[in-house]
C-alpha cells in the first residue's frame, strides 16, 4: 500500500513539517478577515481559543489580533520555534487527538489547514471534551481555485510531483464532522482569497508543502518547472495564487 492510499493521520503528521517550518512561516497564505468575523460572531469576550495544529501561528496571531486569548497547540517543535511571538498567544505541545487542556476550558476551537491530518473521530471527541457547553468549532482550509488559469497550471505541477495524492486531493475534507453527533448546527461558508507571490515566494510556497520533494533530482525538476511557470505568467514580477477559503462552523452538542 502506498502512502497516498493510507489515511493522512498515518503519514507521519507529527514530524513531516519539521524541515519546512521556515518556508511555512514565510510563504503560506493568510486567511480572509471575514473568516475570523464569522468564527467570532456572537461570542462574548473574553474569548479563549484553542488553535489545534497551529503550525507557525499564522491563524493564532490573526485570532489574537482580534482580542482572543489563544492556546496554540502544535506537535512539531520546529514549527513552534519558527512562530513569531504574540502577547496573547501561548504555544503548547499537543496533537488533535490528545490535548493537554482541562475539560470545558475553551470557548472556541479552530483548525486551520490541519484537521485532515487528524484521526477525525478521536480528534472531535477531544474537541468536545475541552469545549465549554455551546462552545464553537471552526475547521478552515485554503483550497486552490483551479478555475483561475494560473492556479490551475500551478496545481498541475503540484499533482505531477506530489508524493501523497491523498494529501493533495481531499474530497472528504470534513466528513468526520458531518458524521459526528457531538456537534450540531453545522454551517459551511466559502470566501475568496488570493496570495501575491514573487519568484522566490512561489518557490517557498512549494517548499512549504510536505508532500513535494525538497531536495534531490525530483526537486530540481519541480523547481525548474515552477521557474518556467513563473516566467510565463508573471506580470511586473508577481503572480497570484487564487483560493477558495472553506469554513465549517459547528456548536458543541
Amino acid at each position: 500500500m502506498t502512502n497516498g492510499e493510507r489515511p493522512l493521520h498515518e503519514q507521519q503528521p507529527l514530524t513531516r513539517f519539521g524541515e519546512r517550518a521556515g518556508d511555512y512561516s514565510r510563504h503560506r497564505p493568510d486567511y480572509p478577515a471575514a473568516v475570523f468575523d464569522t468564527l467570532l460572531e456572537g461570542l462574548s469576550p473574553p474569548i479563549t481559543a484553542a488553535d489545534i495544529g497551529a503550525g507557525t501561528g499564522i491563524s493564532s496571531r490573526a485570532l489574537a489580533a482580534r482580542g482572543v486569548q489563544v492556546l496554540a497547540i502544535e506537535p512539531n517543535e520546529a514549527m513552534r520555534q519558527a512562530a513569531r511571538a504574540h502577547p496573547r498567544v501561548r504555544f503548547l505541545e499537543g496533537r488533535g487527538e490528545l490535548i493537554s487542556l482541562p475539560d470545558g476550558s475553551v470557548d472556541l476551537i479552530t483548525c486551520f489547514q490541519s484537521f485532515h491530518w487528524f484521526e477525525g473521530g478521536k480528534a472531535l471527541a477531544e474537541f468536545h471534551r475541552i469545549l465549554r457547553p455551546a462552545g464553537r468549532l471552526g475547521l478552515v482550509w485554503n483550497i486552490r481555485d483551479r478555475s483561475d488559469a494560473f492556479t490551475a497550471a500551478y496545481s498541475e505541477i503540484v499533482v505531477r510531483y506530489a508524493s501523497s495524492p491523498a494529501a493533495e486531493d481531499r474530497p472528504d475534507i470534513a466528513d468526520a464532522l458531518f458524521e459526528d453527533h457531538s456537534f450540531a448546527g453545522l454551517e459551511r461558508f466559502v470566501y475568496s482569497n488570493r496570495q501575491r507571490l514573487d519568484g522566490e515566494g512561489l518557490m517557498g510556497r512549494a517548499r512549504s508543502v510536505s508532500y513535494l520533494p525538497r531536495t534531490g533530482p525530483r526537486a530540481e525538476e519541480l523547481f525548474a518547472d515552477l521557474r518556467a511557470l513563473f516566467e510565463s505568467w508573471n506580470r511586473d514580477g508577481v503572480v497570484d495564487l487564487v483560493y477558495e477559503t472553506l469554513l465549517y462552523r459547528a456548536v458543541r452538542n
